[in-house]
Order: C-alpha cells, then sequence, then structure tokens
C-alpha cells in the first residue's frame, strides 16, 4: 500500500493513496496487493487510468470483488480530470462530492496524501476506540461513538502518520482474536484491557440470516473451441463484467437457454457468496457448430480467452462446466 511518509513533510501521492484506499474497501491486504501493484503499472498516474478504455480496466480488476467500485474508479478519475485538471482537491467537501469517495476514504486521502487532521476510522480503529474506551454499545450504533473518540485523540500535525499507526496497531496488535495486549503501547491506557473485556469487543449486533438464490447459467462452446460470453449490464452486480449468459438470480429463475440446442446439465452446482445473498448456479453446456450465429453476446476464440479477465464466480461456472 502507498508508503508512509519519509520523512516530515514529504507525502506520498494523492493517485497512490486513493487507488489503494479503493482496492482495500472491504478486501484484505493480501489480496490487494498484486492488483494495486498491477495497476500502477498499467495506470502509472491518474490521467493515463481516466483515458483508459472500461473493458481494459474491469479486466484487471477481476477477481478483487464487488465491482461497483471499479466502475465508480475510472467514473472519479475522470471527474478528477474534467473538473480539477487531473490533481485530487484537498477539501473533504470536494473529495465526498467525488464518485466512490465516502467519509473514509475522504478523510484517509486528507490525512495521508495532504497531512490534514482528518479523523480516518475503518473497522481496525473502531475496534482499537472500543477496547481503549471500553464500550459496550454494540457495532453498527456504536461508530458515531467510536469516531468521536477517534477524532479527539486525531493530532493537528502528521495526521496521516497517526492514522497509519493506529490502523496498524488494530491490524497487528489489537486483533480481532487473542489481542497481544502485552505488546501494545496503549495497554496501560486501555479500558478494556483493565475491565478484561477486550476480548469480547466490539460487540455486534446479531446479523440476519443471508438470504440464498438459485440461477442458471449456459456455457456454449463452438466447434473450433471459441466460448459464448457476454458483457453484462453496467448496473447491477458484476455490472460491466464478461460472464456467461444466464438467468436472474431470484428464489425461483426461468430456465431460458440464450438460443436452442442440446443443452446438457452439469452435475452439482456451483455456490457463491455475495454480501448480502449467498446464490447457487446450475450449470448447463452445449457444443454448436462452427458457424453458429447467435443474437447473445459473442463468440471468444480460444486462443483469445482469458480466464483472469472474469470475475470469480464466472471462473467457478467455467471449472464447473469443463470438469471431467
Amino acid at each position: 500500500m502507498p508508503p508512509a511518509a519519509s520523512r516530515v513533510g514529504v507525502f506520498p501521492d494523492p493517485y497512490h493513496v486513493w487507488l489503494s484506499e479503493i482496492m482495500l474497501q472491504q478486501t484484505t491486504v493480501t489480496a490487494v496487493i498484486p492488483y494495486y501493484s498491477r495497476f500502477l503499472t498499467l495506470w502509472p498516474d491518474l490521467l493515463k487510468l481516466a483515458a483508459a478504455d472500461d473493458d481494459r480496466v474491469m479486466a484487471a480488476w477481476a477477481g478483487l470483488g464487488y465491482y461497483a467500485r471499479a466502475r465508480n474508479l475510472l467514473a472519479c478519475a475522470r471527474s478528477v480530470r474534467d473538473q480539477y485538471g487531473g490533481v485530487f482537491p484537498r477539501s473533504n467537501h470536494e473529495l465526498r462530492a467525488l464518485p466512490g469517495i465516502g467519509p473514509y476514504t475522504a478523510a484517509a486521502i486528507g490525512a495521508i496524501a495532504f497531512g490534514q487532521p482528518e479523523t480516518v476510522v475503518d473497522g481496525n480503529v473502531e475496534r482499537v476506540m472500543a477496547r481503549l474506551y471500553d464500550v459496550e454499545t454494540p457495532l453498527p450504533a456504536a461508530k458515531k461513538v467510536l469516531t468521536d473518540l477517534a477524532g479527539a485523540l486525531t493530532p493537528q500535525s502528521r495526521a496521516g502518520d497517526y492514522a497509519q499507526a493506529v490502523m496498524d496497531l488494530g491490524s497487528t496488535v489489537c486483533t480481532p482474536r487473542n489481542p497481544n495486549c502485552g505488546h501494545c503501547p496503549w495497554r496501560v491506557h486501555c479500558a478494556g484491557f483493565a475491565q478484561g473485556t477486550q476480548n469480547e469487543l466490539p460487540h455486534r449486533e446479531s446479523q440476519k440470516q443471508r438470504p440464498h438464490r438459485h440461477g442458471f447459467a449456459y456455457v456454449a462452446r463452438r466447434g473450433d473451441g471459441a466460448l459464448l460470453l457476454e458483457t453484462r449490464p453496467k448496473n447491477g452486480l458484476l455490472g460491466g463484467m464478461l460472464g456467461w449468459p444466464g438467468s436472474s438470480w431470484d428464489d425461483s429463475p426461468e430456465f431460458n437457454p440464450p438460443f436452442s440446442a442440446d443443452w446438457m446439465a452439469r452435475p452439482g452446482s456451483v455456490r457463491h457468496i455475495f454480501t448480502h445473498f449467498s446464490v447457487e448456479i446450475a450449470v448447463y453446456t452445449a457444443t454448436v457448430p462452427q458457424d453458429f450465429k447467435t443474437q447473445t453476446g459473442a463468440f471468444t476464440k480460444e486462443q483469445d480467452f482469458d480466464i483472469t479477465a472474469l470475475p470469480s464466480l464466472m471462473r467457478k461456472i467455467h471449472a464447473h462446466a469443463t470438469a471431467r
């Protein structure tokens, strides 16, 4: 991720900070690192990203999940180019008006890239504050209290270094399970440690059971090995990504292949978990003549097929369809 300032007064490139923070939303550092490096190799600055082809960016994002972030990434880059000449604005208000930038990301850019005294609160900081002050109110109701407590500790100078230090404290020492209190520099000030509640905090409200949906996917192969792919609608899950033709995902999807053929059901199914629901996909395959024409999607030649350009669910479907 973007390195902290190597000396006082030197700050990371705002483009690097913004890119990493967007990628890190709901994704682990380990998963993000290769994507972050790849994006900086392909598009080393904001103007190059803003000028990039949408499909190429979505393909480079494939596998990282939460694809609305990739669409917002492009929209934000182009907004900064068109409204601010390619230079990120410094004010929190202007940053939050940009696509895909919420309170946390705006604060992170302000503090880390511009050295402003912004309060940066992610899940790690919430956990540290809940334990430090022994906050019993469960999340998400406790968010405002924890943000206010974090804000009271935010220094006026070197706020970016401070923010990254607290996030690192949460990720390496004040961990979700079995916090290493013996190595914590705040242990003597920690009310949770004093009360013996550090392992229990923060409390969370019980979550509702995730809905389970069903769907169909149709994998067609032409006589020359070409595969039928389509670009999903820009709105909705996996929007703008390549995938296999398929049904809606709901309780009772309709079996409606893209064209008439000898569709064969593959044994078993593909299961996938999204943020708000899980889905079980029945996979059907068909082989069609080499000169076959269809109004749905387009056939991609075998030598041009790149599995890494597909999102995780579509990769699972491909693996299921081709398993022996």
